[in-house]
């Protein structure tokens, strides 16, 4: 669906707007990934839940290429994970706990995330792809629900998160 929008991004010029949400949305892209990427590799979970933060981290890694198609069919370059550095607080992955904490909160910014970039773009062809991420930032965000307090389901309406918000919260774990 993405390859659609990137190749009229080249005929119709998306609002500037529109390019801040998307290079904002592959950063976050990016930062799961590693998020997740860690949090396998610290060999803190059984056999299911590895599967899940593996699956989790496929979900991530096909969200970035699709939100990346967005800037380089406008002509951009989308950032890449060398880019950036990622931080964690100390003892993040040193538990099932610590893991699960970090993981609830990155899911919960990437969730609104994606919610504020729906309510605040100008090009519709966007929102539904957009909302069809948010729907899977949001089975995660239930991964570590569940992990943390055995309850899969939060509120009823999650809240958008602006994009100074998310980068905000996201400036804690890249520079």
């Amino acid at each position: 669906m993405f390859e659609t929008l990137a190749g009229s991004a080249a005929a119709d010029p998306l609002p500037d707007g529109d390019l801040a949400f998307a290079r904002l949305l592959v950063g976050a892209e990016l930062l799961a990934a590693d998020f997740y990427t860690q949090a396998i590799a610290a060999k803190q979970f059984g056999a299911v839940t590895q599967k899940y933060l593996a699956i989790a981290l496929q979900n991530e890694q096909a969200h970035y290429q699709s939100v990346s198609l967005i800037l380089s069919g406008a002509g951009q370059t989308p950032a890449v994970a060398t880019d950036f550095n990622f931080s964690y607080p100390g003892g993040s992955f040193g538990s099932r706990r610590s893991i699960a904490t970090l993981g609830g909160k990155l899911e919960a910014v990437f969730l609104g995330a994606y919610l504020g970039a729906i309510a605040g773009i100008q090009t519709p062809a966007l929102a539904g792809p957009l909302a069809r991420i948010a729907a899977s930032e949001s089975q995660h965000l239930s991964l570590w629900e569940t992990e943390l307090d055995g309850r899969p389901l939060t509120g009823a309406f999650p809240a958008p998160i602006t994009i100074e918000q998310v980068s905000d919260a996201m400036d804690a774990y890249t520079s």
